[in-house]
């Protein structure tokens, strides 16, 4: 295990790397910000531990720790609107590290959805996502409102792409949606990422042979889905076994996610408060990947890497 200083040096160097040699300066009118882009980045990224209760207790912490490290650490809310402002910067770094990751062995991506609640569902008024977020069910969570958050993962719990969409979206048209923003590297949505091999893996949510052919056709990518229990196709037992190991790592980079990087207990106010939040998670959870490989330790070993 790491000592926080340890983790945020080894955090800043590389960020502070990549901002200059991948992410060109930029002079903003007005003042001068209080912080660069690459420290923005690294208190967004180690904000989002789970040690943390929430944003503001962080920066309290920040506050008290971090004073010698970010001199000029401004206001919370002025250090808030620097965050959204480097949103596409903290998503490039996400994939910046997951491009870092990838082995020769990574041959296919695993394609899943979880859900994201952002209010309790019996609560009177429409909330603060208001015509984004919904009721929708999930499997975890039972019924609840929020959105649902799709992920494409490596074989080692590399996330490579993701993105929001209200609950209540179903599983295939929610993948195609993805699956033609990867394919166009639609400019809006960065955050879906690059189609690593162009095969996926999925569960029998995903079924449907009409769709996986409608889908190489249009996007050049390859669906690998084990059949529902009604269908005449069946998979052997060493194929389902297979099918069940890459679900365990799936479910083990979305517990990464919703439970070390506190996901399951934010409650944003808006659309870009939760790309933001997400992209910080992501980028923290790949980082965490990055760093475990470097030092030597088991690469999905992470709510372990610091002593705090």
């Amino acid at each position: 295990m790491l000592d926080i200083d340890t983790f945020l040096l080894e955090l800043d160097v590389m960020v502070d790397d990549f901002c200059k040699t991948h992410q060109p300066p930029t002079i903003p009118p007005g003042p001068a910000p209080a912080l660069s882009r690459s420290e923005v980045v690294t208190l967004g990224l180690v904000s989002q531990w789970a040690r943390f209760r929430s944003e503001r207790d962080f920066y309290r912490w920040a506050e008290d720790h971090l004073r010698s490290a970010f001199p000029t650490l401004p206001r919370r809310e002025q250090f808030n609107r620097q965050l959204r402002h480097e949103i596409n910067t903290i998503i490039t770094v996400s994939h910046h590290l997951a491009q870092a990751l990838l082995t020769p062995q990574d041959v296919y991506e695993a394609l899943d959805g979880f859900g994201m609640a952002t209010r309790h569902r019996s609560r009177r008024g429409s909330g603060w996502l208001a015509g984004e977020a919904d009721v929708g069910y999930c499997s975890r969570l039972g019924w609840y409102e929020g959105l649902h958050v799709m992920t494409t993962v490596t074989r080692h719990g590399v996330i490579t792409g993701f993105g929001v969409a209200p609950a209540s979206t179903k599983d295939q048209p929610w993948a195609e949606t993805f699956l033609a923003a990867r394919a166009c590297q639609h400019p809006l949505v960065p955050e879906v990422g690059q189609t690593v091999s162009g095969d996926y893996v999925t569960d029998t949510g995903f079924e449907g042979e009409g769709r996986h052919a409608f889908w190489e056709q249009a996007f050049g990518v390859r669906f690998h889905c084990a059949p529902q229990r009604k269908s005449k196709r069946r998979w052997s037992k060493a194929w389902r076994h297979w099918l069940a190991s890459i679900r365990q790592i799936v479910e083990t980079a979305h517990h990464s996610l919703l439970n070390t990087c506190r996901l399951d207990r934010e409650r944003p106010h808006t659309l870009v408060g939760v790309r933001a939040r997400l992209a910080a998670k992501v980028g923290l959870h790949n980082f965490c990947l990055w760093l475990n490989r470097k030092l030597g330790r088991p690469w999905l070993a992470v709510a372990d890497l610091i002593a705090w």
